[in-house]
């Protein structure tokens, strides 16, 4: 029942959408105010189920059915923020509070659980994940991340992995450019290996491409330029956090150049582990990011804490709030990162 939290954002988002007026930046501060005071009084839990326990997880379906039911409940929410910013009632000061909140909802409940889904075998697992990438404009993560960053993860090519010393918004310059280009070459390599045409249905960037377009053609003919403005913005705000995500996962760490000339493994010290609970049950388990990255076939609800892992001091909120600090962030995290592994 735990999970259940992971729906606080959609909850948090309706509130702002229906009481409005100062209310409509609720999402902004539950997510980045009260979830992380509640972390600092909440205890970490390193806790791991038994094997009989973690048995129990790998079949349960349940834990599934919690990240289906995000798909009708990111795109209802998503329709009531566009029709109810489509109200000439509606204040500058309420749509940009309604934006920043959807924005937060398709990073929290759209990619994200896009991105566990996107790691499963059945085909309907997968076109959801790609269904929930629609509105944040970032189908191409579906390719990038399974076939480029689980390989380059915490190495030079890997645009998703943030030097030391990087500033997050260097960082999202270096992964929104460098993931959306290494997606096309990807495809590429796949077409050629696949022997598959430019327009073959197989050629997912350029379906992806299509439906985006459609998408926002759709926002534009039922809401107006201004539906179409902000479905822009909401998803640029959404895969901004992702972004943001992504440079508290793997900041300043790298994998070693063996002899050979190949990198090292990826193993569970190559990513930052956080047990902040909230967090950790917010994301559906992706603080537990060390593990995944060792395992990425394992579903969120099995996934592991592993001692040797790097911890972070804060959980993934009060960390994205640090890292838009850059100062700030390299304070605290430069005296963690081990000396062998600065990047």
């Amino acid at each position: 029942m735990k999970y259940l939290w992971a729906y606080s954002i959609p909850v948090a988002t309706l509130f702002a959408l229906y009481f409005q007026g100062i209310a409509s930046y609720f999402t902004v501060f539950f997510a980045f105010v009260f979830i992380p005071i509640l972390e600092r009084i909440l205890p970490e839990d390193a806790k791991n189920a038994t094997e009989e326990e973690y048995k129990q997880l790998a079949v349960s379906k349940k834990y599934d059915l919690l990240l289906y039911l995000n798909v009708p409940i990111v795109f209802a929410l998503l329709y009531y923020f566009l029709y109810t910013t489509s109200n000439p009632n509606t204040s500058t000061f309420e749509i940009i509070g309604f934006t920043l909140c959807a924005g937060i909802l398709l990073g929290a409940n759209g990619i994200n659980v896009a991105h566990e889904l996107g790691h499963r075998v059945t085909l309907s697992e997968r076109i959801a994940a790609k269904i929930l990438l629609i509105p944040t404009l970032y189908m191409h993560f579906f390719i990038e991340h399974n076939h480029g960053h689980h390989v380059h993860v915490a190495t030079p090519e890997d645009p998703s992995t943030a030097k030391y010393n990087q500033s997050v918004f260097r960082f999202w310059i270096q992964t929104v450019y460098g993931t959306y280009k290494k997606a096309w070459q990807i495809q590429k390599q796949l077409n050629s290996q696949k022997h598959i045409s430019w327009y073959s249905p197989q050629n997912d960037m350029l379906w992806f491409t299509i439906l985006q377009a459609a998408y926002l053609t759709s926002n534009y003919y039922f809401f107006g330029f201004l539906g179409f403005s902000l479905a822009i913005v909401a998803a640029v705000v959404g895969f901004l956090l992702l972004e943001t995500i992504n440079y508290i996962e793997h900041y300043g760490l790298r994998r070693k150049i063996l002899p050979s000339g190949r990198y090292e493994r990826v193993d569970r010290i190559h990513s930052w582990n956080s047990n902040h609970i909230l967090g950790r049950i917010i994301l559906y388990e992706l603080t537990r990011h060390s593990d995944h990255h060792y395992k990425s076939t394992k579903k969120y609800q099995t996934l592991k804490h592993h001692p040797e892992s790097p911890q972070l001091p804060y959980g993934y909120p009060t960390s994205m709030v640090l890292a838009l600090i850059p100062p700030l962030w390299f304070q605290v995290m430069n005296k963690n990162i081990p000396k062998e592994m600065l990047f």
